[in-house]
């Protein structure tokens, strides 16, 4: 694709998102209701009153536990990939049925005793076989069939003790962030701001006497 073409495409996606955001915006101020009252110009937060001035800075822990979410939540999409090659590769996987068999008996006219079952084949092209065949051409039904089962089963295993890997880097991260106190709304007085007698130290002049922040 020439590097006009591109530029056109991208001229044309901005353009259109550009007019969709814009007419939408004017037939909403055209065509909607003009019931002015005093509680439509207050300030909100999640539906409740407001307490305060609406131009006040949030409290650090608000980023903290924002940050910690996306940490550990949004790397769960990570898990996709290895639950569609262990679906696949358990798809190989005939069992006892037949009909579910990778691996099929060829037509009389093909020459050969064996051949793979279209599902399987199309299922080895989604894992990124560029030419599914089977590992003994000229082989007979049952020996590729193990074969197949074979190969499958390891694919699968692979496939989960990655994900199990994975997901226990993430159960050890996590632990270390409980450890750490980082998910306490309110974290202890660190023990070095202890004095002898176990009081805590005096606050410095113009400190803040709210306990610390969860964030360092």
């Amino acid at each position: 694709m020439p590097a006009t073409a591109i530029v056109a495409y991208l001229v044309l996606f901005a353009t259109a998102g550009f007019l969709f955001v814009f007419l939408s915006l004017l037939v909403g101020r055209l065509v909607r209701a003009r019931v002015p009252l005093p509680g439509k110009l207050e300030t909100y937060e999640c539906g409740e009153p407001a307490v305060g001035s609406s131009f006040v800075q949030f409290d650090l822990r608000f980023y903290v536990v924002a940050l910690v979410f996306l940490i550990f939540d949004v790397e769960v999409a990570f898990f996709f990939p290895w639950a569609v090659v262990y679906g696949k590769a358990t798809q190989l996987l005939g069992g006892e049925a037949v009909e579910n068999a990778a691996v099929e008996r060829a037509a009389p006219a093909a020459g050969r005793a064996a051949a793979l079952s279209p599902a399987a084949a199309q299922t080895l092209r989604d894992l990124g076989v560029r030419r599914p065949g089977l590992p003994f051409p000229s082989g007979g039904v049952e020996a590729n069939r193990r074969a197949v089962d074979g190969a499958a089963q390891r694919l699968a295993l692979v496939a989960m003790t990655d994900m199990a890997v994975f997901f226990g880097v993430l159960l050890l991260g996590f632990g270390y962030v409980w450890w750490r106190g980082d998910l306490d709304w309110v974290r202890a007085v660190s023990r070095r701001r202890m004095g002898p007698a176990g009081a805590a130290d005096p606050p410095r002049a113009g400190a803040s006497t709210e306990p610390a922040a969860s964030a360092r």
